[in-house]
This record gives C-alpha cells, sequence and structure tokens, in this order.
C-alpha cells in the first residue's frame, strides 16, 4: 500500500462473547479495524494492536475476503481471496486461499505473516499467471 490508497475488506470477528461484523481499512502502510467499540491498527493484519491502550486481540478469529486482479498474457480475470486469522496463546495463524477459474490455491496455515503465506499460493500458480495490483498491506 502507497500513502495514496486505501482499500477496504468487509470481514467477521468471532470470539467466546459472539460474532460481529468488522470492516478493514488499509493505507499508509497500516491496516485498520474496529472490534466492539476499540479502534485497532498495525502493519499486517496479525500485528494489530490496541490504538487507546483497550484490550489485545486473543483467542479470537478473524475472516475476510479480497477481490484481486489475476494477470495472464493478455487478460486480467477477477479472483477473490478468502482470509482466515486465528489470534491464540500459541500466537497467530493465518490460511489464505485464493479462489480463482474454478480452481483454490491454499497457503495452508502459516504463521501471521501475510506475505509469506501469499508467497506460498503465488508459487502454486501457472508460470504465466500472477497476481495483479498493489501490495496488499505493508509497503
Amino acid at each position: 500500500m502507497t500513502a495514496e490508497s486505501s482499500d477496504t475488506w468487509a470481514g467477521w470477528y468471532r470470539d467466546p462473547r459472539g460474532a460481529e461484523a468488522i470492516t478493514f481499512l488499509s493505507g499508509g502502510g497500516r491496516i485498520r479495524t474496529e472490534v466492539r467499540g476499540a479502534a485497532y491498527e498495525g502493519a499486517d493484519f496479525a500485528a494489530l494492536e490496541p490504538v487507546d491502550g483497550g484490550p489485545g486481540l486473543a483467542g479470537c478469529v478473524m475472516e475476510w475476503d479480497m477481490p484481486l486482479p489475476m494477470v495472464a498474457p493478455g487478460k486480467t480475470q477477477q479472483a477473490t481471496l478468502s482470509c482466515l486469522l486465528t489470534l491464540s496463546d500459541k500466537g497467530p495463524e493465518l490460511s489464505l486461499t485464493l479462489h480463482w477459474a474454478g480452481a483454490a490455491f491454499a497457503s495452508g496455515i502459516a504463521g501471521g505473516d501475510f506475505e509469506e503465506a501469499l508467497g506460498r499460493i503465488r508459487r502454486q500458480l501457472p508460470g504465466d499467471t500472477e497476481l495483479g495490483g498493489r501490495p496488499l498491506v505493508g509497503a
């Protein structure tokens, strides 16, 4: 992400107290969301920290979908990246699945590093195909 660009993605937050709809906002190299009235921000989804000293995120699951362009020679198609992040005492566990052209490309369970998980998916794509657009987090 660059300071000039921003994206938003709708998702869900779940913990033992229940579930609620959330929205992620990315821009300026940061990810932001709000859960039960508390704001969180970080350089990556798994690095979200309370903005005003509220409770940290733990014992919860967040999930969201991101539309992504897939670029192949001569054409661009739309794909969906489904994201599932579990935050527990063991640390973050991230699972990404790219749905494109009738196939699913999964990262498996990774630590909390979004780019590492996305790299696992990139290595599964046909050689002449790549994820289009700008970086999704960080940058």
